[in-house]
């Protein structure tokens, strides 16, 4: 399975299961593939949530899943895919067979992504292995209780764990592998992907997988 996860740049996830291509939070998108199943964003800054590229990627069978406070800005999109679900942190969901857990996406101590927002995180159920997005977030109750196969957790620290509190969260929840996401462009530096996978206890295996910078 982690031969068909892309981290394309900062936080924006491409995976390619056997069931469907789904992204996650699309940004700086470089072709027009028009070959989305699914859209997944996370919440509504612009680097999660980027209309111009989700338009690169969907098509009029795409369903665009979002948290539920953004719907009304998702619906931009309605005359342009078959569905848009809006979620709420900590539900479980079932699309098309396509099975979804929900898990708050929030900061602890940082103002940035604040709970009451109801952001989320999801766990996907793909190739028969749990896949965990994390979102933006830090080191949560919520995401101590996750159970998966393998995560993609931010490590790029100021809006969201920095690689040594990632590397935390990793040691708690200890999937099969962890990729870190959201470092490298926007915040954090490429030699992040180092320090987390350095702080990561074995047998966690480590992964990069950002395809480019900018």
């Amino acid at each position: 399975m982690l031969d068909k996860i892309d981290v394309l740049t900062h936080s924006s996830i491409k995976i390619r299961s056997d069931f469907a291509t789904v992204y996650v939070d699309p940004f700086n998108i470089k072709e027009e593939a028009h070959d989305a199943d699914y859209v997944f964003v996370t919440h509504d800054h612009y680097d999660h949530f980027s209309p111009k590229d989700i338009r690169k990627i969907i098509k009029d069978t795409t369903i665009i899943v979002c948290p539920y406070k953004m719907f009304e800005d998702a619906r931009e999109f309605e005359r342009e895919v078959k569905e848009i679900v809006a979620v709420k942190p900590s539900e479980s969901y079932e699309l098309d067979s396509l099975e979804v857990e929900t898990v708050p996406a929030y900061n602890t101590i940082k103002p940035f992504h604040p709970k009451r927002a109801e952001w989320v995180g999801y766990i996907l159920k793909l190739d028969g292995k749990r896949i965990y997005i994390a979102g933006d977030t830090g080191l949560t109750k919520e995401s101590k209780t996750v159970k998966c196969d393998i995560a993609l957790v931010p490590i790029g620290g100021t809006y969201t764990m920095d690689a040594k509190r990632a590397a935390e969260l990793i040691n708690i929840i200890k999937p099969e592998a962890a990729i870190p996401t959201h470092y490298g462009a926007i915040v954090g530096k490429p030699a992040d992907a180092k320090t987390f996978a350095a702080n990561v206890q074995a047998p966690v295996q480590v992964v990069e997988k950002i395809q480019y910078y900018k």
